[in-house]
């Protein structure tokens, strides 16, 4: 199958690109200036180029903060670019897969949310994320859309790859500890995807298969609790293991509010396109392992 990765050098999109190949499938990644999400041209120009049978949308703009002060582009990326990805894949008649964020909920629910409850973004990133899922699915109903949290790799910019680098510098990091939710690699989300290829090419729009649905790590933690996995592995691994400090949001203010309930509801994935919720300390391990592991010389 030809499937058409938008995003090349993001976390899911390079686990894509490695996996895609060993699936059986013909993968081709695009991002600016190849492909611009914002112009529905530059859409139309790759897909007459490469005739997908399934777009994979791996990019977006993801700089919470800045998105207060830059709120222009980042409606145009993750609001109107996936939009614009439906009407061509409509057009087409081909499936899209797409990632959003649990940032389209103001996270005040006392449980973990599903895909029924209401979303109330707080921010411009949310509400942009927001918008984009809602324009995808109003143009090309064959489309699914998996909200996550907390993406992780041992690519990019990440938590962990945070932590791994302050732990080498200072004794002591203050974590935030009143803030709930599940670390998700982006292995596991680009597995996810692929998985799901065949049934929605198959499917016809209204089918189960398509719409929103909740896929994040398991089981829930804090940002101090991921903290201390990441230390208690990198320890084992011979790396340095700082005191991890709990405080709470509230010692540390950032531009654009975090929700405080980034728990989400999986069983619905689980149960429709039988893919559940993957334990985040196998991920983590995995990319411990990347990162840390000792290289092998190579044989002479």
């Amino acid at each position: 199958m030809r499937v058409l990765v938008i995003g090349r050098t993001g976390q899911i999109s390079t686990e894509l690109g490695a996996r895609l190949p060993a699936a059986g499938h013909e993968g081709l990644a695009l991002e600016a200036p190849e492909l611009d999400l914002t112009s529905a041209a530059s859409i139309a120009a790759a897909m007459a180029g490469f005739r997908p049978e399934a777009i994979i949308n791996a990019a977006a703009y993801t700089a919470v903060d800045r998105a207060e002060d830059d709120r222009a582009l980042a409606f145009a990326v993750n609001g109107t670019g996936p939009g614009l990805l439906g009407e061509a894949a409509a057009r087409a008649g081909i499936p899209v897969v797409h990632y959003s964020t649990d940032y389209v909920f103001d996270g005040s629910k006392p449980t973990p949310y599903t895909e029924a409850d209401a979303p109330n973004p707080v921010g411009a990133y949310g509400a942009s994320k927001l918008e984009g899922e809602q324009r995808l699915h109003a143009a090309q109903p064959r489309s699914v859309t998996f909200r996550t949290a907390w993406v992780c790799s041992a690519h990019g910019n990440n938590f962990v790859k945070t932590m791994l680098r302050f732990g080498k510098e200072r004794p002591e990091l203050r974590v935030v500890a009143d803030q709930q939710g599940a670390p998700t690699f982006a292995d596991d989300l680009a597995d996810a995807a692929i998985a799901i290829l065949p049934k929605l090419v198959a499917a016809k729009a209204g089918e189960d298969c398509f719409g929103v649905f909740h896929l994040t790590g398991q089981p829930f933690t804090t940002w101090h609790g991921f903290a201390e996995a990441i230390f208690e592995g990198a320890a084992a691994r011979g790396q340095p293991a700082p005191k991890v400090t709990a405080i709470t949001t509230a010692e540390y203010p950032t531009r654009a509010s975090r929700p405080a309930n980034s728990r989400l509801d999986c069983s619905r994935a689980a149960a429709v396109l039988g893919i559940p919720a993957a334990d985040w300390r196998a991920g983590l391990d995995r990319c411990l392992d990347a990162l840390l592991s000792p290289r092998k010389d190579p044989t002479p």
